[in-house]
């Protein structure tokens, strides 16, 4: 193509339709995002429910039923929807003007109207609006760390290609356009991004579990006191409503909202801890994280180069500071320090990055690494002087692998030491130093400096010639301070992390090194372009923890957390740039960075970290176990309800009606709702324990052997034998006989001495939930203040429900006697009592147990 670009006639035949535009995916309708809210198996359990109220003559009951539902749908709705927004946020990273040739004249014009063929002029800070190939380079350096993950700006060179979205870090340059659009890499990556299923999470997988036990346990049981009633004389027509009635009993209403609420509170904790929860079922899914898949740069390290040694001639130079404030400390014998001095003022004017103060403190500009020589120059007392016009000026190449500036008569060069030191005179131990510094992962430069008269003509090879070495500078990105102790936190949970990165694996592996996740002797560095083809291989080559694999391309990503979950494990991905996006929607958890993160990575994420701090995950990790206790807390205080609510149908049941129904349905559900919801949702908030990091996560179900026993085979039945006993002794009081009929005002208050029972019941029981192992009164009674006031609370509540006689008379009740008052005041000790005799009799066995192994 010409140099002077294409032809207006030309760029009009080349323009497609759509233009220079990334392809559109319509956001996902918020009606369809609320509607999901309504279809999942729970929700479908309970218009399955409500349906079966109104059928069995309780529209009130379905009613109710509903309003529940639509409640949970909405709340949830609110808390998870965030607009799918990645492909428009992608289209933002195209820039809106670009300059161009045509007709032979530089001029600007819109990105989109870009065509394949277009010479494109590139400058600093310029954003590349399509991919295409570079003709003339100087100095052309490009930052792709969105698109490659590597954190250092790539040096191009005449005949390499760049990447839409990518940025120009300094350099100037004119390339050709090669794709627009859709055939651009970017535009490749949004597509794997959206193509990518999220996967399941292990808490919708368990909780569908859960829901399909109580359905078939409803069904069941609802069947069986069909057949008992008829078998004894009742009625068809009754034993089907009786029926329907024990079916939605056993239905707990208040688990979807308990579950639901439980997520927000975890994720309202985990905002404390600078994570921001996208998708509520990921709290849970943190906890059984077994592998998490770590960027390098942000999250191990600060992102921020600083240097940290001055070596020269006269000596070593030892620098400290933070980040890029101008301040710090500079250790080190007289003359080595102003050899320092000399060393940044040269290196300052080879750089045209460096700091500048802003309103949040003092940041980069440019290239990181020259920010860190200008910090140096300010801490050593070097500040780039003003007025220096440069005379000449040789760009940094990746041929040469220097740079130099000419002010006035003398020439500063920066470079790679094995680029400078050869053309440097008197440089002793020069290239030992070198070694040393790169061996303890720094990244090494050699300053050097030369007093010449430079002729117009002469070229930088010329000039760079019988340089006098100033000395080498040692930089480096230094590790976040707690990520030793949130990755040792990580194996005693069992966790086994890999530094997954674009870097070069002499960067990673250094840093692995320093910052605690480098295991001697099962360590390994691993390249991307060694990751092995066959998924099966590539699990087996990376379920190891400590592992480094570097230069890993999007795709790679994406592989290996595939690759990991294959074998069982529930995988975090970090990342933060737009190749990161497809691996993040794939893995279990997808871990975006807030502030140095793409807009992209954060909406592909199921967490965003808001300070970029790997021990950011391990709190959330920390969040995610108690989370996951917690729903089994609530799920066997729900579930023990459920046994003294069932109770009253059974005996009713087999006895044909000749024992009155203790409860009515409209009880059920005032109990599912009214009175267990509060306590429920403060055992949802129980604080982590001391222990919740140790040993691997819990591998068992929500609703395992152990939870079931302990509910359905002590709690339960201990609550309603109390229940019935208090409603028995009501009845007989009054002067009923087994088989006779009570008054109505009788039967009521005999059902509200049942009612009663089961709700004192349930207050002891949310403070048995509190533990699996421990008496409820060795817990202590500040450690979880909201269960404390939730019960105090719903003591108001049923004063209520037993007092306000339009409530009363629509559950059908009345105030207990006073001799029904006492029994059922012996629920409370009863399933105290129960519980710790429970738990000490397991404590035994496990004791046992373990003195056998």
């Amino acid at each position: 193509m010409a140099a002077s670009g294409l032809t207006s006639a030309e760029a009009a035949a080349r323009r497609v339709p759509g233009g220079n535009r990334l392809p559109e995916q319509g956001a996902p309708s918020p009606v369809r995002l609320l509607a999901r809210q309504f279809v999942h198996f729970f929700a479908l359990l309970l218009w399955g429910a409500a349906v079966l109220a109104v059928v069995g003559g309780m529209p009130q009951l379905g009613a109710a039923i509903v309003v529940v539902v639509l409640l949970n749908g909405a709340f949830a709705f609110v808390q998870e929807h965030r607009a799918d927004r990645a492909a428009e946020v992608l289209r933002d990273l195209v820039p809106h003007r670009v300059t161009v040739v045509r007709d032979g004249l530089r001029q600007e014009v819109d990105a989109v109207d870009l065509v394949v063929g277009d010479r494109v002029l590139l400058g600093a800070g310029d954003r590349l609006a399509a991919d295409l190939v570079l003709h003339e380079v100087h100095g052309l350096r490009l930052d792709e760390a969105m698109l490659t993950g590597e954190s250092e700006p790539v040096d191009k060179a005449a005949g390499d290609g760049g990447s839409a979205g990518c940025f120009v870090v300094e350099g100037e340059g004119s390339a050709t356009v090669t794709a627009i659009g859709g055939d651009t890499r970017l535009a490749g990556i949004a597509t794997m991004t959206r193509s990518v299923e999220r996967a399941k999470t292990p808490l919708s997988r368990e909780l569908d579990r859960v829901v399909r036990t109580i359905t078939a346990l409803a069904v069941g049981v609802g069947l069986a006191c069909f057949g008992a009633g008829v078998l004894l004389g009742l009625p068809a027509a009754d034993g089907f409503l009786f029926a329907v009635g024990v079916t939605v009993a056993l239905v707990p209403e208040g688990l979807l909202p308990t579950v639901t609420l439980s997520l927000a509170r975890g994720a309202q904790l985990l905002a404390r801890e600078h994570a921001l929860v996208r998708r509520l079922e990921s709290v849970e899914t943190l906890g059984s994280t077994t592998f998490v898949c770590t960027d390098k740069t942000g999250t191990l390290t600060q992102n921020r180069m600083a240097v940290v040694v001055v070596w020269t001639p006269a000596g070593r130079v030892e620098v400290t500071g933070v980040g890029y404030e101008p301040t710090g400390q500079v250790t080190g014998p007289a003359p080595a320090v102003e050899g320092a001095r000399r060393l940044a003022r040269a290196a300052v004017r080879c750089s045209t990055g460096g700091i500048r103060e802003t309103a949040g403190g003092w940041a980069a500009f440019g290239d990181p690494m020259e920010a860190a020589l200008d910090a140096l120059a300010r801490r050593v007392g070097a500040p780039a002087p003003d007025g220096e016009p440069a005379a000449r000026r040789f760009p940094f190449d990746p041929r040469r692998r220097r740079m130099s500036v000419l002010v006035g008569r003398e020439l500063s060069v920066k470079g790679a030491p094995d680029a400078v030191l050869p053309r440097c005179t008197g440089v002793a131990g020069a290239g030992e130093e070198a070694s040393r510094l790169a061996a303890d992962g720094l990244r090494v430069l050699a300053v050097a400096v030369r007093t010449v008269d430079l002729p117009a003509a002469a070229g930088a090879d010329e000039a760079e010639q019988e340089l006098q070495l100033l000395g080498l500078v040692g930089l480096e990105d230094p590790p976040r301070v707690g990520v030793d102790a949130a990755l040792a936190d990580c194996r005693r949970a069992g966790i086994s992390v890999a530094m997954v990165t674009g870097d070069s694996g002499a960067t990673a592996s250094a840093i692995a090194r320093q910052v605690g996740l480098w295991q001697d002797g099962s360590s390994r560095v691993v390249q991307g372009t060694e990751l092995p083809v066959d998924a099966a291989a590539l699990g087996a080559l990376l379920d190891h923890d400590g592992l480094v694999v570097c230069r890993v391309a999007p795709e790679d990503k994406l592989r290996i957390a595939q690759a990991l979950q294959a074998r069982g494990h529930v995988v975090a991905m970090t990342g933060d740039g737009v190749n990161d996006g497809p691996a993040l929607r794939a893995a279990d958890i997808g871990v975006a960075m807030g502030r140095s993160g793409t807009d992209v990575a954060r909406q592909a994420a199921d967490l965003v970290l808001l300070d970029d701090h790997f021990a950011t995950i391990v709190a959330a990790v920390r969040q995610g176990r108690t989370t996951f206790a917690n729903i089994r807390r609530f799920l066997t205080y729900h579930l023990t309800d459920n046994v003294a609510e069932l109770a009253p149908f059974l005996v009713f049941s087999v006895t044909g009606g000749a024992v009155p129904l203790a409860i009515g349905v409209l009880q059920v559900l005032s109990l599912d709702i009214a009175t267990d919801l509060l306590p429920a949702l403060a055992l949802g908030a129980e604080p982590p324990t001391a222990r919740v990091l140790d040993g691997p996560p819990p591998r068992r179900r929500l609703v395992d052997r152990h939870l079931l026993a302990r509910a359905l085979g002590v709690l339960g039945p201990v609550e309603a034998t109390v229940a019935m006993t208090a409603f028995l002794t009501v009845l007989v009081s009054a002067g009923w006989r087994y088989g006779g009929t009570a008054s109505g005002a009788t039967l009521a208050t005999a059902s509200g001495a049942a009612f009663t029972a089961i709700v004192l019941g349930q207050f002891a029981n949310a403070f048995a939930c509190r533990s699996s192992t421990r008496p409820a009164w060795r817990l202590g009674w500040r450690s979880n203040p909201l269960l404390t006031g939730a019960v105090a609370v719903e003591l108001v509540v049923l004063v209520g429900m037993l007092a306000v006689r339009p409530v009363a008379e629509l559950l059908g009740h009345r105030p207990p006697s006073l001799l029904g008052l006492v029994v059922a005041g012996c629920a409370m000790p009863a399933v105290i009592g129960a519980d710790t005799l429970a738990k000490a009799v397991r404590a035994r066995r496990t004791a046992a147990g373990d003195r056998r192994r």
